[in-house]
């Protein structure tokens, strides 16, 4: 399944649109098409390498398969890097709800250097427990987010181990455009905002 992005499914749209009122009697308007929140090159590459790492985590969850007479297939071998990194997106999977009620209790902030950042509030000033959770659960992602962007700088030629701050920064500014209303985030300059 193709999943589009917001700014190309608004295209489509705009697109369909168009293309109905022309079909209604005749040139109803002109439609100028500007797309403004084009990803850069950087970007897409960072997206494609996570895209395929998120087929990947489902072939992995794929417990065996059978060739066309029904006969078990012998299981491939996976590379230790990307068997890490398939296994952090699971974990992110798993942790997903948690981490999503500690951004939107502002208990984590996805920071400008694209990891998750603790804050207390007042139930992690009240309740030990829960801060000693919600510490623990943004760790895990942290480590998970960092795992998979080193698979990402390993398996992409036009990357090396000196590009990780760079694709830290674009993870960042993925993680801000993806961020839900309520929400904090840094900004490239440092400064804290809600959302």
């Amino acid at each position: 399944m193709k999943i589009f992005s917001p700014t190309i499914k608004n295209l489509m749209t705009a697109m369909l649109v168009a293309f109905v009122l022309t079909g209604c009697g005749g040139k109803l308007v002109d439609v100028n098409v500007t797309i403004v929140d084009q990803k850069t090159a950087l970007e897409n590459q960072i997206l494609g390498s996570y895209e395929e790492l998120s087929n990947d985590v489902l072939l992995l969850a794929s417990v065996r398969s059978v060739d066309e007479e029904g006969k078990l297939k012998p299981t491939v071998e996976i590379p230790k890097g990307k068997l890490l990194a398939l296994r952090a997106m699971q974990r992110q999977e798993f942790n997903r709800d948690d981490i999503q009620g500690f951004k939107q209790s502002l208990v984590a902030g996805e920071s400008n250097d694209g990891f998750l950042k603790f804050f207390d509030n007042e139930r992690t000033k009240t309740d030990a427990q829960f801060k000693k959770f919600s510490e623990a659960i943004i760790a895990e992602e942290n480590e998970d987010r960092m795992i998979i962007l080193q698979r990402i700088v390993a398996t992409n030629e036009n990357f090396s181990e000196q590009d990780l701050p760079k694709i830290q920064k674009i993870s960042a500014s993925l993680n801000r455009d993806n961020a839900k209303p309520g929400e904090k985030i840094q900004q490239e300059n440092g400064n804290w905002k809600i959302n």
